[in-house]
């Protein structure tokens, strides 16, 4: 046996007969003597102990100067960097320090004096994580039919370390397929639940293994009614180095902050949300009023998307009005850190807060929940007075699926959560928030630690300002450019969505389409097919288009329908053709944003983030090349229609030309002076073939070439105008993206 191989059997004797000799008490106090963490349950206490006495005690974490902890086959720490971030450290080969162990006076153990007089001089031995395994120390019973054989899962679990038992009595957990818990279980099944011991999907196995770390042993519990399939880890249990951080959420019914929320199950008797002094008392939980004067307290906290693992309770406080108020502000705070009257009338946090902030809804209904339905399409187009081809395209804009597909694509689609009908503090606070992050991504630290931990605040922050389904750990300025400006900017359009089409869906006798063509205030008109400006754009579409690749699948667009736009909210045609350098361009945008600049226009992006796309600053900016607007336009393979936007842009008398990334002090010169940038790309149109329009609007179509910025960070040219005064949308057309080179099997 070699050296490594006698130190882990050594390790294993001594921890079997520590466990004999010591209680768990003393063990807390021999913790507290070397200054190591002593508290957790016993679970967590004799593990750390054995270590600790074993292999020397732990100096403190390199990082943030928290307590390092032996966690699978690593080393970490669990101390946290801020209120927002967990410390990620982690490590093999932890720094201890030197001398002997500790042992208070009142530990009176002949084993621990006798064990330590006879290492008494020796050097600590080396921990070799690798050589013990995911399961060292632990003992595990396999029970009833699992997925694969027991054979296979015992020798996986020795192979890592642990062993492998034929009775229940003793074991660390009991490992079971989910199924047995509905065929009524074994009787080693039965036996684990009498005692109290855990029970677990053989997915622990499997995630702990691939993962190289044991999985909390709750997450996979299949005898309660924690996570049936033990995906997913319970808050204070999840790992800060994965990338999924769990929010905490509330769950607050799509249709708005005066709504009851329906697992509450008060709204059919007649539940109403409590109103007291221009306060309405519902955000992360509700204070319900029902009929003969009966206030209920709803609360239902937990992970995102885990029903099965969240804190829920409904409580009666009858008449007793200001108990209820009283035990909702106490909720409010602790939860949030922050006093509930004060940012109910306010908005103003006095405290950030780990856990959440509240999300601040506005009453009204989410255009998910409040948009013309699927099974609506039909009768709402039948009862629509407007031009059929407009009935079309109001249709699609006033579609619910559009909305949810968008919120989906960005993982915001958390159930029941009013993401569309947010206040618009809540939007600045998002926007206030990304723009302190611009600036501190500038000072971050490029790697290490400390940048896991700056990180991981910033996406916690994020995600609990608008939570997500499918959180992760965002790094770099384009995650930041992709997801949260980008996801910020849509969020806000989406809301814009949502009060314009209000619940006027909630029949469709009156024609809500036509109440929502109103609301616009523009002039929607088809183009015919046989007029010059279909032809026009149909040949700047096919000049300047290149197919769209998602994954090694190639698409084509094709032209479907192209509509002429007035609104009144953006400046007239008879406006823009006074400007100098107009210029008419493609603008990709998400359908799901279009109502909002059909109503209000184009609205400059949210700050500059030196990637493409955000590299201008708050700039509208479009581009000579319908591929460029096409990658914003597309949607989804099972969803190919979409809508490329044409807008004549005047670039003002001053056009300045750019081949690289503007630093922060271009920007923001080019911000202040509102001029007309040009960024270059490594494809242009080629020159040659542009023409002019009608009153001196330019045209750049023209196939699409190399230019001589080879280097450039743009694949196309992208041209930025500071103030929307100088931009209007001309057209919206309408495109179907169809699947290129396209195998077609016939049946047999």
């Amino acid at each position: 046996m070699n050296g490594k191989a006698t130190a882990v059997k050594e390790f294993s004797e001594f921890c079997k007969a520590i466990r004999e000799h010591l209680t768990v008490e003393d063990m807390r106090k021999i913790l507290q003597a070397n200054e190591q963490d002593a508290s957790g349950s016993e679970d967590a206490v004799v593990p750390r102990c054995e270590d600790v006495m074993f292999y020397g005690p732990l100096d403190k974490c390199p990082v943030c100067g928290g307590q390092l902890e032996c966690k699978g086959l690593k080393y970490k720490c669990t101390g946290t960097h801020s209120e927002w971030a967990c410390c990620s450290f982690s490590t093999n080969n932890p720094s201890r320090r030197g001398g002997p162990i500790k042992v208070p006076d009142d530990v009176k153990n002949d084993f621990v004096h006798k064990w330590l007089k006879q290492h008494e001089g020796n050097k600590y031995p080396k921990r070799n994580l690798d050589e013990e395994g995911i399961f060292s120390g632990m003992m595990i019973a396999l029970s009833g039919r699992m997925s694969r054989s027991h054979g296979y899962f015992k020798e996986q679990i020795m192979k890592h370390g642990g062993k492998v038992n034929n009775s229940v009595i003793g074991v660390t957990c009991v490992v079971a397929s989910p199924a047995e818990r509905h065929q009524g279980g074994s009787g080693g099944f039965a036996e684990a639940l009498e005692r109290g011991t855990p029970v677990v999907s053989e997915n622990w196995i499997i995630d702990s293994i691939q993962k190289k770390e044991k999985q909390p042993l709750a997450a996979y519990d299949i005898a309660s009614d924690a996570v049936p399939e033990g995906r997913g880890l319970p808050l204070g249990k999840l790992d800060p180095t994965e990338e999924a951080i769990e929010t905490l959420v509330a769950e607050v019914k799509l249709a708005g902050k005066r709504a009851v929320h329906k697992d509450s199950k008060l709204e059919k008797d007649g539940g109403h949300i409590y109103e007291k002094d221009d306060i309405i008392y519902n955000c992360a939980f509700s204070l319900i009023m029902v009929p003969e004067n009966h206030l209920h307290l709803y609360y239902k906290k937990g992970p995102i998307g885990h029903d099965q693992m969240a804190e829920e309770r409904v409580e009666d406080f009858g008449g007793r009005v200001n108990d209820a108020i009283k035990e909702f502000v106490r909720l409010f705070e602790e939860v949030t850190g922050n006093e509930f009257e004060p940012w109910e009338r306010e908005k103003k946090f006095k405290k950030k807060c780990m856990k959440m902030y509240p999300l601040d809804m506005d009453d009204g209904v989410d255009v998910r929940h409040g948009g013309v339905a699927l099974r609506q399409l039909g009768a709402a187009a039948a009862h629509c007075k407007l031009d059929p081809s407009v009935t079309f395209i109001m249709k699609q804009l006033c579609s619910q699926e559009i909305y949810r597909y968008a919120l989906t694509e960005m993982g915001h689609d958390v159930p029941d959560l009013p993401i569309g009908m947010l206040t618009d503090l809540h939007l600045k606070r998002g926007e206030e928030t990304l723009l302190e992050w611009k600036q501190d991504v500038e000072s971050a630290p490029e790697s290490g630690p400390a940048a896991d931990v700056f990180w991981m605040e910033i996406s916690n922050k994020w995600f609990t300002l608008f939570p997500t389904t499918r959180p992760y750990t965002m790094k770099g300025y384009e995650q930041i450019a992709d997801n949260v400006a980008s996801g910020l900017e849509t969020v806000r359009d989406i809301n814009v969505a949502s009060r314009l089409i209000g619940d006027v869906f909630s029949s469709t006798l009156d024609d809500p389409l036509s109440q929502c063509y109103k609301k616009l205030g523009c002039s929607i008109n088809r183009v015919a097919e046989d007029s010059e400006d279909y032809k026009m754009i149909l040949k700047y579409l096919e000049k300047t288009y290149e197919p769209v690749k998602v994954g090694d699948v190639v698409y084509s667009a094709t032209v479907e329908r192209i509509y002429a736009v007035e609104s009144s909210a953006l400046p007239s045609y008879d406006e823009i053709k006074k400007l100098p350098n107009k210029v008419l361009l493609w603008c990709g945008t998400r359908s799901s944003n279009l109502l909002r600049h059909l109503r209000d226009g184009f609205v400059p992006a949210v700050c500059h983030i030196p990637v493409p796309g955000y590299m201008f600053g708050k700039a509208i900016v479009c581009s000579d090349a319908a591929a460029e607007a096409a990658r914003y336009g597309f949607t989804a393979v099972d969803r190919p229609e979409g809508y490329l936007v044409l807008a004549v842009a005047s670039l003002g008398k001053e056009i300045q030309e750019i081949t690289g990334t503007p630093g922060s002090e271009d920007v923001k010169r080019m911000e202040e002076k509102k001029m007309g940038v040009k960024g270059v790309g490594r494809k242009t149109t080629d020159p040659s073939e542009h023409f002019t329009w009608r009153d001196g609007v330019t045209v750049p179509c023209g196939k699409l070439v190399p230019s001589t910025n080879k280097d450039g960070p743009l694949e196309y040219n992208e041209y930025a105008v500071y103030d929307p005064k100088q931009v209007s949308i001309a057209f919206l057309v309408g495109v179907k993206y169809e699947e290129q080179n396209m195998e077609v099997v016939p049946d047999e």
